[in-house]
């Protein structure tokens, strides 16, 4: 009967380390995969693309004719550099997203903030969604009858060509992909909970 029980503790432990293993920080290179922290990348339209959660990091990989201003939302909006937060100079520069809220992050270099070379981050909680709400189901509604559009839906696919190849660069595999990483924790769970489940 202790035999039993052990056993049973071991499963819980090696099912919680495997869990908790899975909610893995996500590293995010700024304007990846098919940009950068430049002049030339919608930074605006790469965050919105993204999801970004409490214990992510936000890397940006620059050239020596940029930096990394983290300033506040007035100064985001207005392009100031008086007053930043932080002032990074030297690439690679990692920031860890340690809470929720915005963070705003700007180009002090020249006119590159007012060219486009800035990025609002939006920060949630790494908190599972809440489970979807039951509804009795309703009533059937009746079909439509008005006849399909020849217009093409607005989000639709495209026709256009993808950027041509940057030559040259070694490009990072893209940071928006969640990947899950292999842990001494998830190791060490699915190795308990396969001898466990041999023992049995």
């Amino acid at each position: 009967m202790a035999r039993v029980s052990i056993m049973r503790i071991l499963m819980v432990f090696a099912a919680t380390a495997m869990l908790v293993d899975m909610v893995v920080a996500v590293d995010y290179t700024v304007g990846s995969p098919n940009g950068g922290w430049d002049l030339s990348t919608n930074l605006s339209e790469w965050a919105s693309s993204q999801s970004f959660s409490v214990g992510d990091n936000l890397d940006f990989q620059f050239i020596s004719t940029h930096d990394v201003l983290e300033v506040t939302k007035e100064n985001y909006d207005s392009c100031g550099l008086g007053s930043p937060i932080s002032t990074t100079v030297t690439s690679p520069a990692r920031f860890p997203l340690t809470a929720e809220g915005s963070r705003y992050f700007i180009c002090g270099r020249g006119a590159h903030c007012s060219q486009g070379m800035k990025v609002q981050i939006d920060v949630g909680s790494t908190a599972a969604p809440a489970p979807p709400q039951t509804t009795p189901p309703s009533s059937p509604t009746p079909p439509q009858t008005t006849p399909p559009s020849s217009t093409p839906p607005a989000n639709g696919p495209t026709t256009s060509s993808p950027p041509p190849p940057v030559r040259g660069v070694i490009v990072d595999p893209p940071s928006s992909a969640m990947s899950l990483k292999m842990t001494t924790g998830s190791i060490l769970g699915f190795g308990v909970l396969m001898m466990t489940l041999l023992c049995l």
